[in-house]
């Protein structure tokens, strides 16, 4: 604090000194010295700074009182529904929403098909002045977060009644507007007269979490993470984080990511990344079947309201779930590929139920990663038996069989998959789930049918290229 009080007196003092004398000045003995800055001689940078005469107490921040994190709230748009009921009961039903692109003209590139959303609308949600001008990405987060507010009963009278200087936004995205940059590319093909001015603000990743946040009011944190297809987690964390903290009641939080377009697909085309099965988009994606061949596109937005607990109980909200805490580790290994040994995902879900304090024996519900290709679903399911396999009765499934890898909105949109698990007491299936791969104990894994159990905690973990990985836990509210 001392050093703190010292440099701002610093400060203070080079912006009232703007000219400095050659001749060094007499300074009393009882005030600091004042500063040198590059004199006109010697055109040398100088600072002498002395000790103030008397020192500073030290503050010590109060200690914060415990403060339980609820999911009051959930928001999605996805191929499967943009309602979390008409989502997570075509989960429970086993549909897939994985078609035959047809927003442009995909019949040269070898992957046609993706989890490609068919109908979706703005209205009454979004202006219409932005909805003509923005990437999908940032209308999904609009569109997904304020569903997610009237899903959690923030209705104008209770939003008029908000602290907004402690209500954020914190929902990322891995790709951001990629839809309007590739627009301004083409533009400038003609001439720079023909760049939209909004192709930069539109497509960086923070744009849908500050243009919510200005449709709201709301002044609290409000950024984006972008840590590729793990995206979603971390915003979901770091949100939490900070209302644990004391500096904000509620936060909307998640992720949001619209690529589907000849630059997206081409771009995963060429990582040999996607699924080929053109032929029968529906069986494509197939998370730990021995004859997956890749993941397959999705695009979308998950939204979650978290919430401080009194904040919750003292408006009468809906309490869906308890969010207690997650983790995130770094694979350092490769770009794209997960470490052969497991290390850097094992050591997320140790640090997650630590963090946490949650005990292994109690999660007994897993939604994997699983995005369907060769290396990673082995590699996670290797690592969630490392640390759960002696549990009996644990279930694992994939949201991603139904709806593909949404990317950065991927664990977003899993966060109310599970959610929704343990609100309705029941998991969704793993479909084309046909020939389990050799080494995999299909007997832990959600079959072709939905399931009923009782949650204690579930674990979601998402993890994205550059080795980053994430686990989040929530449980029952008691």
């Amino acid at each position: 604090m001392a050093s703190s009080s010292l440099c701002t007196w610093l400060m203070a003092a080079c912006m009232r000194d703007t000219t400095c004398s050659r001749r060094r000045k007499h300074v009393p003995t009882n005030t600091p010295s004042r500063l040198n800055l590059a004199a006109p001689h010697s055109r040398k940078v100088m600072a002498v700074a002395l000790q103030p005469a008397q020192e500073v107490t030290t503050m010590k921040k109060p200690p914060i009182k415990e403060r339980r994190v609820v999911v009051t709230g959930m928001g999605v748009v996805t191929s499967l529904g943009h309602d979390p009921d008409v989502f997570y009961n075509n989960l429970l039903d086993g549909v897939s929403g994985i078609s035959e692109i047809d927003t442009f003209d995909c019949s040269e590139f070898p992957t046609r098909i993706a989890g490609e959303i068919k109908s979706f609308s703005t209205d009454g949600w979004v202006a219409p002045k932005f909805s003509r001008r923005m990437d999908k990405f940032m209308l999904y987060i609009l569109t997904a977060g304020k569903k997610a507010l009237a899903d959690g009963g923030i209705t104008q009278d209770v939003m008029d009644e908000l602290d907004k200087q402690k209500c954020g936004v914190l929902i990322g995205s891995a790709m951001g507007g990629m839809q309007v940059f590739n627009d301004a590319i083409e533009a400038l093909r003609i001439s720079y007269k023909k760049v939209n001015p909004f192709c930069v603000p539109f497509a960086t990743t923070n744009m849908g979490s500050a243009m919510l946040a200005m449709d709201l009011g709301w002044m609290g944190p409000n950024y984006s993470i972008s840590t590729a297809c793990a995206t979603s987690n971390f915003c979901i964390l770091n949100a939490a984080n900070h209302i644990i903290r004391g500096e904000a009641d509620l936060m909307l939080c998640g992720g949001s990511d619209s690529t589907i377009i000849p630059i997206g697909l081409g771009g995963f085309v060429a990582c040999r990344a996607l699924s080929q099965r053109n032929s029968d988009p529906t069986k494509a994606s197939r998370p730990w079947d021995s004859n997956r061949d890749g993941f397959v596109m999705g695009e979308g937005a998950g939204v979650l309201v978290l919430e401080e607990l009194e904040h919750a109980k003292k408006r009468g909200a809906t309490i869906y779930a308890e969010f207690l805490g997650g983790s995130f580790t770094c694979d350092a290994h490769h770009v794209t590929e997960p470490r052969p040994d497991g290390a850097g995902v094992i050591l997320c879900i140790e640090k997650a139920l630590t963090q946490s304090g949650v005990s292994r024996e109690d999660v007994n519900y897993i939604n994997a990663h699983a995005t369907s290709t060769p290396a990673g679903d082995l590699k996670e399911y290797q690592a969630l038996m490392h640390c759960f396999g002696q549990n009996p009765g644990l279930r694992v499934n994939s949201t991603k069989s139904m709806i593909g890898h949404l990317l950065g909105a991927a664990g977003g949109v899993e966060a109310v998959a599970t959610v929704q698990a343990i609100r309705t007491g029941w998991i969704h299936p793993n479909i084309n789930l046909e020939n389990p791969d050799e080494g995999v104990d299909a007997s832990v894994l959600v079959g072709p049918k939905k399931e009923r159990l009782d949650i204690k905690a579930a674990l979601s973990n998402s993890f994205g290229f550059g080795g980053h990985n994430s686990s989040i836990i929530f449980a029952p509210y008691k």
